[in-house]
């Protein structure tokens, strides 16, 4: 494994790294899905067109920085890099409408799906290399997390 240090100051890696919450020395996936919170705050109510153009971006700029950040740790998804937990938790609230149940029921989803990988999103995390590799199954993971949250809300299991 490459010996490089972490490093905050560099832009790519203070992304990849969610402004640091991916140091957490426990869980730092966990901690790391706390990065989208400002984004979800500061989009809540926003078009859908435009919350779903974030998510590209966020998607897009997360090929990048988690891809290189990679390289410079030497490890493919290495557990400090949660930019890809930023995008998914994101891409899981889009749409609803914000409140602690709505997003304490999100991240749970979200968390569910990251860990479990069930079907799919397990083959996309075992075939897929590079920075598309780290970001594809929390892509996967969002979407089923979206998903499953809009169906509480619609079907009237989330009150909201």
């Amino acid at each position: 494994m490459k010996q490089s240090k972490y490093s905050l100051s560099r832009p790519h890696q203070f992304l990849a790294l969610g402004y640091g919450l991916g140091l957490a020395p426990k869980a730092p996936g966990t901690f790391g899905t706390l990065g989208a919170l400002p984004f979800i705050f500061l989009s809540n109510g926003w078009p859908i067109w435009l919350q779903i153009a974030i998510a590209v971006v966020f998607c897009l700029v997360g090929f990048w920085v988690c891809g290189k950040t990679a390289d410079d740790l030497g490890v493919h998804d290495h557990p400090a890099i949660v930019w890809d937990e930023v995008a998914g938790f994101y891409i899981t609230m889009m749409f609803a409408p914000i409140n602690w149940l709505t997003l304490l029921v999100g991240f749970l989803l979200f968390r569910f799906f990251d860990i479990a990988k069930p079907g799919p999103i397990r083959t996309l995390d075992r075939k897929l290399q590079g920075g598309f590799g780290i970001m594809a199954d929390d892509i996967l993971a969002g979407i089923f997390s979206l998903i499953c949250l809009q169906a509480l809300i619609k079907t009237g299991y989330l009150t909201i």
